[in-house]
């Protein structure tokens, strides 16, 4: 087996077990990993709001993937369905007020499990593989 091929095996592995730490800690919160996910990208964006496209492809699901997702997230009023003033065909997904207290709560979890789990990486090392998996993300 090449290189390359262990590097994403190895990287799949470690993703998979990182997911699984995360979720125990996010189910505190009563959210899922991927539910956080959907309320980083929503916290980090402009006026806390992202088309569903955008917001599926941040968090690497399909277009009916992430519309699953966020059923629940709105009927539990962490996020709010928006129309798009510019483009009556597209949604928008808006963090509601609740959401995003919730999100910091959660990130708080979120930040005490990262450091338990990566405590044993130097904070160079820990910049060099943000560098390096950063690199691996702009590719096809």
């Amino acid at each position: 087996m090449s290189l390359e091929s262990e590097f994403v095996i190895q990287n799949a592995i470690i993703s998979s077990s990182l997911i699984k730490k995360m979720e125990g800690e996010l189910s505190i919160h009563g959210i899922s990993f991927t539910e956080y996910m959907v309320l980083h990208h929503l916290a980090k964006s402009t006026l806390k709001t992202m088309r569903r496209i955008e917001l599926a492809e941040h968090v690497g699901l399909s277009a009916s993937g992430i519309t699953r997702l966020i059923a629940p997230m709105e009927k539990n009023n962490l996020v709010e369905k928006q129309a798009n003033p510019r483009d009556a065909r597209q949604s928008l997904v808006k963090l509601s007020l609740p959401g995003e207290k919730l999100y910091q709560d959660a990130t708080v979890s979120f930040e005490h499990r990262s450091k338990i789990i990566l405590g044993a990486l130097s904070h160079s090392q820990l910049e060099k593989w943000i560098e390096l998996s950063g690199k691996l993300g702009n590719t096809k």
